[in-house]
């Protein structure tokens, strides 16, 4: 059971370290393709805020963003692999900024032909948050049942 649970983890975490070494060796000067594409979401983003709440964003260089994405994703999805816990509120971390901003289907129409890409896209990232916290769920159970089947049996002379 110990090494079928690794596998899944390497298998999960794939998802990540590969994503994560794609835009490493994309970033380039400007930050590569995600920065080209993270730009124009963060600034609706940060207009949206503006006009809903009068709170104003500081610019922040679209370059950071990406490698602090890079960061997360490939230290969290190596973390993960080995079960540890703090990898997996990076990743949890990651999706919960990331996903909303990047597949923004709440933006279009049903009618535009991106609506169900991005949908499907947003629909994927939920997936993959919820298996973390099944993850993190089942962590925080096992110690618990351990604990009770391995109870000290007293002897009696």
């Amino acid at each position: 059971m110990g090494f079928m649970s690794f596998l899944g983890r390497v298998l999960f975490a794939s998802i990540f370290i590969l994503s994560a070494w794609q835009m490493f060796n994309e970033f380039g000067v400007d930050g590569g393709p995600a920065a080209k594409e993270l730009v124009p979401r963060f600034s609706a983003i940060q207009e949206h805020l503006a006009l809903k709440f009068g709170v104003r964003l500081p610019d922040t260089d679209a370059k950071r963003l990406v490698a602090t994405s890079i960061l997360v994703k490939g230290t969290g999805g190596a973390l993960f692999v080995f079960g540890s816990t703090f990898g997996v509120y990076l990743l949890l971390l990651y999706l919960a900024f990331t996903t909303p901003v990047l597949y923004d289907f709440y933006n279009y129409d049903f009618s535009h032909p991106e609506f169900f890409g991005l949908l499907n896209d947003f629909l994927q990232g939920m997936a993959l948050f919820g298996a973390l916290l099944f993850f993190l769920g089942m962590k925080n159970s096992i110690p618990k049942r351990l604990l009770q089947r391995k109870a000290p049996k007293t002897k009696t002379n």
